[in-house]
């Protein structure tokens, strides 16, 4: 059964109890990177191997995900700043011990490329502050396995959008 969590802004990435920062330099440039985070929306299954699937609602202001394993946010967009940030908060999951979760994409130049910075705020009970802490090495390669893949994606010749590609980690 999906619950509610608390609704939190931009800001949150400052003040949530646990946040957990990650950033990785691609080839692709902050356009092609942010076209990909915010309008390609259904394309995130293909190169973030936790993904599932996404869809976007609401007119491209809110998102459904789901995870493997069976997890489903209800998303809200809260920041898209073409080529800058593109952020959302999460509304509602079947996920236990949530009380509030964003997640900002920040992309920066990087010579030709772009610098991806992944920030993951969160609020919630005793034990699911603990385990999140705990799962920072996890989340941390798979932001490294999605960036990675992402980056493939967009290089000259790769997979983009509607094209068909294997998906990272899944058997084909």
């Amino acid at each position: 059964m999906a619950r509610r969590l608390r609704p939190v802004e931009l800001d949150f990435t400052r003040t949530a109890p646990v946040r957990l920062v990650f950033a990785r330099e691609v080839a692709a440039p902050p356009e092609e990177v942010f076209r990909a985070l915010a309008e390609d929306v259904s394309g995130w299954s293909e190169w973030f191997a936790a993904v599932t699937s996404a869809r976007a609602v609401d007119g491209g202001a809110g998102r459904e995900v789901r995870l493997t394993g069976g997890t489903r946010f209800r998303e809200t967009v809260v920041a898209a700043t073409p080529h800058e940030v593109y952020a959302y908060r999460v509304d509602e999951t079947n996920a236990p011990g949530i009380r509030a979760l964003l997640e900002e994409w920040r992309l920066t130049p990087a010579g030709t490329g772009t610098r991806v910075q992944w920030t993951f705020t969160a609020d919630g009970s005793g034990v699911f502050l603990f385990l999140l802490k705990r799962a920072r090495g996890g989340l941390g390669r798979a932001f490294t396995g999605a960036v990675t893949a992402l980056d493939r994606r967009l290089a000259p010749g790769g997979a983009g959008p509607g094209s068909v590609r294997p998906h990272p980690g899944r058997q084909q």
